[in-house]
């Protein structure tokens, strides 16, 4: 079986090797950001994909989406340093087939790896307790509604980038993110762009 780990820590990237010392019939491939991880993934084919959400160049959302547009049997884990219930229930309305937390007991991130890629789902139980019993606010939360592509241009806006830089860092158009953040504003109640920006730093999906 092939597990692709998509993460910018050498740490985890280093942990995850760890957890299949003994098992020879697992090969760990690595990428350090989103790009290198869609590369990754396009060459070998892996059987799972691990993916943390906060990437240096793409959220793993947006990562997930791009795999996802090539490959829609993707099978893909969230490997997340958040416990937002919000992040959790967004992934589970995508598709992604499971979640664990980078705080969880790293032999669970093994089991998730394992149960998806004989085709079921895992959510760490701690982190699904969390979201059953999630109050109707957070259930509420414009991050369970957005899509991966207003995630990402909502990262980018709360790095500073301009809307012409985020077209150009994701190759559409001005208009098609000029039309997005219209749509942002509207579901995060901002008053004008630099409301926009300051909500999406608050937000914080670096």
């Amino acid at each position: 079986m092939r597990v692709l780990i998509v993460d910018d820590h050498p740490v985890v990237v280093t942990g995850c090797r760890a957890l299949f010392t003994s098992d020879p019939s697992i090969e760990i491939l690595e990428a350090s950001d989103a790009k290198a991880g869609h590369r990754a993934y396009l060459y070998n084919h892996p059987d799972v994909t691990v993916v943390d959400v906060r990437l240096p160049d793409l959220t793993g959302f947006e990562l997930t989406r791009r795999i996802r547009r090539d490959d829609p049997a993707a099978k893909i884990v969230i490997l997340s340093v958040s416990d937002d219930p919000a992040f959790v229930m967004r992934a589970v309305e995508m598709g992604i087939q499971g979640y664990v937390s980078k705080s969880d007991d790293p032999r669970l991130l093994a089991k998730a790896i394992r149960k998806v890629a004989a085709g079921e789902r895992f959510v760490s139980p701690r982190l699904a307790e969390a979201t059953t019993f999630a109050d109707a606010a957070v259930k509420a939360s414009p991050l369970t509604q957005m899509s991966a592509r207003e995630l990402e241009i909502l990262r980018l806006l709360g790095r500073g980038d301009r809307i012409a830089e985020v077209a150009s860092e994701l190759g559409v158009s001005y208009k098609t993110v000029a039309n997005t953040t219209s749509t942002l504003k509207t579901k995060l109640g901002a008053k004008n762009h630099s409301d926009l920006v300051r909500i999406a730093v608050e937000i914080d999906l670096h």
